[in-house]
């Protein structure tokens, strides 16, 4: 699993195997787990890996510990279910694509101040048509 975190934008872009993914699905269902990540990046933009709390909510919340150079994902068990479901099926999707997990207001599973995360898909590129 690769985290990046792109400078002048606030996003993280997330590449992972199918079994990575899942293997990180699992963790933000249980909410619990460290996960390491590879820390190779060119232009050191690299996160370290992923920590995942259960909290109360409401919501998730998806932000950046800059100190640690980790990810955290925390929130309460029914929408962390949510995203986990999305990671999930990003993960069997054979089509390739990305998904955007982005906060609006009104949201249904993301806590407001949440980091945008883009997630690719370890098939790549665009789904067919």
């Amino acid at each position: 699993m690769r985290l990046v975190s792109e400078p002048g934008y606030d996003e993280v872009v997330l590449s992972a195997s199918a079994d990575e993914l899942t293997s990180l699905a699992s963790a933000v269902a249980r909410g619990e787990g460290p996960l390491g990540c590879s820390t190779s990046s060119p232009d050191g933009n690299a996160l370290t890996g992923v920590e995942i709390k259960d909290t109360s909510g409401p919501g998730v919340l998806i932000r950046r510990d800059v100190a640690r150079q980790i990810l955290v994902i925390s929130g309460d068990s029914t929408n962390r279910a949510v995203l986990a479901e999305n990671l999930r099926d990003l993960a069997t999707a054979e089509d390739g694509g990305h998904l955007h997990i982005d906060y609006f207001p009104g949201h249904f599973y993301l806590a407001e101040g949440s980091l945008p995360l883009v997630v690719n898909s370890p098939h790549g590129g665009m789904p067919g048509r």
